[in-house]
């Protein structure tokens, strides 16, 4: 194709959705088309572009790579006309705003910002609701290139082309033991600390950091428990004599709910450091800025 002329705009948004579901009667679902009128859309598309675009698999309609490499032009390029001829992006009132967020992070996450979230929500923004999911790497790059995640907060240092950053807190890692422990304590030293039955967070991206200082610690991980994340960690320390090292503001958060102790454990840890991330396509979209500002109004730290 060498002349846009001859390219009927809602095509593309007929190929962005195609990209986005791999499935014709998902599009159509999603559009309220029939099934024809997006295989016909297709067809064009294909004889506009000289390329097949989708390819029919067991696994569904997967992209050609011509259809992959046109995945962002083609995002950025409706969101840029989505801006131009609907104002109110830049009008975003969020106290009247049905708008729903999602949002990607991790356990430790949900329970350091989904609750504050949820009360701000409440009191400036009724009707707005937030969804929280998991994704990491490339998935998480897909999924703020295409849209269909708003915002993703935590220490997500693979997210490269296209994404902003915004540093909103530095935070180090604390050790919970159960009141009544019959020797954890403040100030333990490092041989006192190792001799602790510990519980393990085995799946701690992106906290892995801790498991590796406790490793050069001589704390051998394999001979402890372990659970796949940090959500489980205060039931199980205030119900044992387990100790688990986990950062600042989860231990501070958790301590006083279940009944807790904190130390600080006698190993080096780096600190690890939180971003708030949005890709810069919505860099203006104003709903987008404005839970950006409600995050680090919230949240960050105050320098």
């Amino acid at each position: 194709m060498t002349d846009l002329r001859a390219l009927d705009l809602n095509l593309l948004v007929i190929l962005q959705h195609l990209l986005q579901e791999r499935s014709i009667s998902a599009v159509a679902r999603r559009l309220d088309l029939s099934q024809p009128a997006v295989s016909n859309a297709l067809r064009r598309l294909r004889t506009a572009f000289g390329d097949e675009l989708f390819v029919r698999t067991g696994q569904g309609m997967q992209p050609t790579p011509r259809a992959e490499r046109m995945a962002g032009p083609v995002s950025e390029a409706l969101d840029l006309l989505s801006h131009m001829v609907d104002e109110s992006d830049e009008a975003f009132d969020p106290a009247h705003s049905t708008r729903r967020f999602r949002i990607a992070m991790t356990d430790v996450g949900e329970i350091h910002f989904m609750p504050s979230l949820m009360e701000a929500c409440a009191r400036v923004a009724p009707e707005v609701r937030i969804d929280s999911l998991r994704l990491q790497g490339a998935d998480l790059q897909r999924e703020l290139d295409a849209g269909r995640v708003d915002l993703a907060v935590g220490a997500f240092a693979e997210l490269a082309g296209g994404v902003v950053q915004r540093m909103l807190f530095r935070q180090g890692y604390a050790t919970l033991f159960r009141a009544g422990h019959p020797s954890a304590r403040a100030g333990m030293s490092l041989k006192a600390f190792r001799a602790e039955r510990h519980l393990v967070v085995s799946r701690a991206a992106p906290y892995g950091q801790v498991n590796q200082s406790l490793e050069r610690a001589g704390v051998r991980l394999e001979a402890h428990f372990s659970v796949p994340h940090f959500a489980a960690v205060p039931y199980i320390v205030s119900t044992t004599d387990l100790l688990a090292t986990v950062p600042q503001k989860l231990a501070a958060s958790a301590a006083p709910h279940f009944g807790l102790q904190i130390l600080t454990p006698p190993i080096r840890v780096p600190a690890l450091q939180t971003n708030l991330y949005w890709h810069r396509r919505f860099q203006r979209d104003g709903g987008n800025q404005w839970l950006r500002g409600l995050i680090v109004e919230t949240f960050a730290d105050r320098v």
